[in-house]
């Protein structure tokens, strides 16, 4: 039985009580601050002031929690809007900013489907847009899919980006002002001729402009495929 249909243990009198949804705070909590690498079950019952074998009246180890710990944050990730279009683009803006929120997610985003409630909901609201649009039953998941790949990927660069920040105490623009003189002595080789062009003439759009102009490109693909 999953953990989502499992019940809890039945309340007792206790100096600490505890839930699953108080497990899952705690440890959504630790990742804010420390990453995926700070949650244990150790842990987290520290952070509870309980001893780690009471969390295993309520999950069975670590994966469960995790399952739990993206479950919450897909509550966070609501998509709303009048259309498809609006609706895709909600869930692929809804799904950054939780990633942006809870840095850790963008690790455990994709992969296998999220089968929670909170997760559920999601696919149930995208889904019935892309119903009520009349688009082909057998497009719906590629369509999804193809959003959700295209979300998933947009912030695990960003979020890579921070990493790297963090890392090397250098900002994006700090780091491309040091590889300046390099690709400067580079595109002179001729070489690279179109390359050269894009990094020397096309707009630099920062991190919001381009998620959102790839989300167009990607929306308008999809408009112009179910319209067929």
């Amino acid at each position: 039985m999953l953990v989502w249909e499992r019940p809890e243990p039945p309340n007792r009198p206790v100096p600490v009580p505890l839930s699953r949804e108080r497990i899952v705070r705690a440890a959504i909590q630790l990742a804010d601050v420390d990453g995926l690498d700070a949650v244990s079950l150790r842990k987290v019952a520290t952070e509870l002031d309980v001893r780690p074998m009471r969390l295993y009246g309520y999950i069975a180890g670590k994966e469960e929690l995790l399952d739990l710990m993206v479950d919450a944050a897909h509550a966070e990730i609501r998509p709303v809007g009048d259309g498809w279009r609006e609706v895709l683009r909600s869930l692929a803006e809804a799904t950054r900013h939780a990633a942006h929120e809870h840095e850790w997610l963008a690790d455990l985003l994709g992969g296998r489907p999220q089968l929670g409630p909170h997760a559920l909901a999601t696919g149930e609201t995208v889904m019935a847009a892309l119903g009520d649009a009349d688009v082909e039953v057998d497009a719906i998941m590629p369509v999804v899919a193809a959003v959700n790949a295209y979300a998933i990927g947009a912030v695990r660069r960003e979020i890579a980006e921070r990493r790297a920040e963090r890392a090397t105490g250098m900002d994006e623009k700090r780091w491309q002002a040091s590889l300046g003189p390099y690709l400067e002595r580079t595109f002179a080789t001729g070489r690279f001729p179109a390359l050269a062009t894009v990094v020397r003439d096309a707009a630099h759009l920062d991190a919001d402009d381009t998620f959102r102009t790839g989300l167009d490109f990607l929306l308008d693909g999809i408009a112009a495929r179910i319209s067929r």
